[in-house]
């Protein structure tokens, strides 16, 4: 070690000298050469044998100036938040502490004409935490009258809404989505929507206004106080112009009739002719609106979703079916109009009628008739309707000259069929047009040519036609007011919507009405001659497909013959050609039924 000192001081004179031995002048470590091999016994992990360097004042004023930079900006940016946005960062926090809750206006309340409750709102049991975005539940304030849920069940309670249990409703008062919200309590659907029926047509006026309040909560959660903002306003209620305990016994007697003889599903409606307010509507088969409204058995809705006999088509308004025979009246009334035949003129009937074929003489095309019926006049064909004798004066024959396809569908327009509404205000009773076959509609659709046999055919309700039944008891109602077109509506006491007044003399509706009427005393619709009240009907049967083994039966008309107040029309779809019994004997049970329930319908 005495060694390495004697070195160092050494050195240190040389150094001294060799440039003046400034006093007082520090030695720099590297002005030392220092063999640092020669110290084997220093850990140089630990630093020893090595000289500390001292901070320069650069590296500690950098140091320093960064640390006081950073300073600046945290004194910038407290002077930002507390000073230049204190007011609103305060405002935003305490917004943070408010949350806006939607009241639910009262959903309105709906009522037959006779103001049973149809639809309404009532209280329930289930906690709002059990109401999922899967079931598509509610937290809505509403009560069937126009009270609000604090009112009547307090803030953790849930009202839900609630449906007839009567059969035959669904299609006509349908079912709501109730408004949603996510698993933090939060709606992403404020609002009632009605999804089918009345409930979706009404929504505007059934829903109300909504309401809200603010509730202001701690950091936990926990609701501190809470305010209501805006009140909701109660929806509107609606009298609905159905009685529902004959639309209930229409469904029952034509899902009997349709489950006893095979046919797949059916509808019918009665309308008053002068008001066109309709009495019953009703589809077979239905849907549940309690079920599809709730949500809550996801067995049941799955059902009714995958169910083949489609419970979702109302088939009264939205179903396309062959007419058949029931359009014979309309063609009767254009027959007359046209002068094509005299009422009273015989024409002789033999089972069909036969034409020449265009492309080989020889041969013959056969239109059958149903029955030989043997010498008809106009009244007696509508009556038995007779095909034979249609065929004649829908297309021409021999020496009888016929309606022409042009006219034909000129005059079925005339009583709304082909079409949906021509008034001002449209109608959901009113939703497809359906097909009057023409040569246009026969060369867009199949790009082929008109043939007579086309005209015979449509004449009689076959071929390419097709109407709704809605648009059948509009048709049969203007026959039965001799020419009044009306625009169907469900609501009680609404003003008579006219859509058109045919231009045919009231004679000529005398004797189709005649006609009709005979039908039920000698021809086709027998089975309606009721000794409590005179009906006039007619029936029809539509052939579908091409080996013809299905059939669509129906049966339309009105009563009292004398003075027409209620029109009807029922469809029984799809059931087996050999089938005798139909349309006629799911009414004829109607009929008796409400001379049973409800025989004010027949006074």
């Amino acid at each position: 070690m005495s060694s390495f000192f004697n070195t160092f001081l050494r050195s240190l004179n040389r150094k001294s000298r060799g440039r003046g031995a400034r006093r007082g002048h520090e030695i720099d470590p590297d002005q030392i050469m220092l063999d640092s091999s020669n110290i084997p016994n220093y850990d140089t992990s630990q630093f020893e044998g090595r000289i500390e360097k001292p901070i320069t004042r650069l590296a500690l004023y950098s140091v320093c100036g960064t640390f006081a930079l950073l300073a600046l900006i945290f004194i910038i940016q407290a002077m930002q938040l507390q000073i230049v946005n204190g007011t609103q960062y305060k405002a935003r926090s305490e917004n943070n502490l408010l949350r806006p809750v939607p009241i639910f206006a009262g959903r309105g309340v709906i009522l037959d004409r006779n103001g049973v409750m149809l639809a309404w709102n009532a209280p329930s049991q289930i906690p709002p935490s059990s109401f999922s975005q899967e079931k598509n539940q509610v937290l809505h304030a509403s009560s069937a009258t126009n009270t609000t849920l604090s009112a009547i069940q307090g803030e953790d309670s849930v009202a839900v809404r609630q449906y007839a249990t009567s059969t035959g409703l669904a299609h006509t008062v349908g079912y709501v989505q109730y408004p949603s919200k996510d698993n933090n309590g939060f709606y992403y659907q404020e609002d009632f929507q009605g999804v089918a029926g009345v409930e979706k047509y009404f929504d505007e006026d059934l829903k109300g206004d909504a309401g809200s309040r603010l509730v202001e909560v701690d950091a936990r959660g926990k609701i501190i106080s809470e305010n209501v903002v805006k009140p909701p306003v109660q929806g509107k209620n609606i009298t609905l112009s159905i009685d529902s305990r004959v639309q209930s016994a229409l469904y029952n007697n034509i899902k009997d009739i349709a489950n006893r003889v095979g046919f797949s599903g059916g509808a019918g409606i009665i309308m008053d002719v002068h008001s066109g307010e309709v009495l019953a509507v009703t589809s077979y088969p239905e849907y549940s609106s309690q079920v599809m409204s709730d949500k809550t058995d996801s067995k049941a809705v799955r059902a009714l979703l995958n169910n083949s006999s489609l419970p979702f088509l109302n088939r009264a308004i939205d179903g396309l079916y062959t007419p058949g025979s029931i359009v014979k009246p309309y063609v009767a009334l254009g027959v007359l109009n046209e002068n094509i035949i005299d009422p009273s003129t015989i024409i002789v009937t033999t089972g069909s009628i036969s034409i020449p074929n265009p492309y080989d003489p020889t041969k013959s095309t056969i239109f059958r008739d149903w029955k030989n019926l043997g010498s008809l006049d106009l009244r007696h064909a509508i009556a038995m309707s007779s095909d034979a004798y249609f065929y004649t004066v829908g297309g021409g024959y021999k020496d009888q000259k016929g309606l022409g396809i042009a006219n034909i569908d000129t005059y079925l327009r005339m009583f709304g069929l082909g079409t949906t509404t021509m008034g001002a205000a449209p109608s959901f009773l009113l939703n497809k047009a359906g097909t009057i076959p023409t040569p246009e509609w026969k060369k867009k659709t199949f790009n082929e040519n008109w043939y007579i046999g086309d005209t015979y055919h449509t004449a009689i309700g076959q071929y390419g036609f097709q109407v709704t039944p809605m648009q059948i008891i509009r048709g049969v109602s203007a026959i039965a007011n001799k020419g009044i077109l009306l625009t169907p509506t469900i609501i009680k006491g609404e003003a008579p919507q006219v859509e058109s007044t045919v231009d045919i003399p009231q004679k000529y509706f005398t004797i189709v009405h005649e006609g009709m009427r005979l039908g039920t005393q000698i021809g086709t619709t027998v089975a309606l001659n009721v000794p409590y009240v005179n009906i006039a009907g007619k029936s029809g049967t539509a052939e579908l497909g091409v080996a013809k083994d299905k059939v669509n039966s129906w049966i339309t008309g009105f009563w009292p013959y004398e003075n027409p107040k209620y029109a009807f029309a029922i469809i029984l779809e799809k059931g087996s050609v050999h089938n005798l019994i139909g349309g006629a004997a799911a009414m004829r049970q109607q009929l008796d039924w409400m001379n049973a329930n409800t025989p004010e319908y027949f006074k």
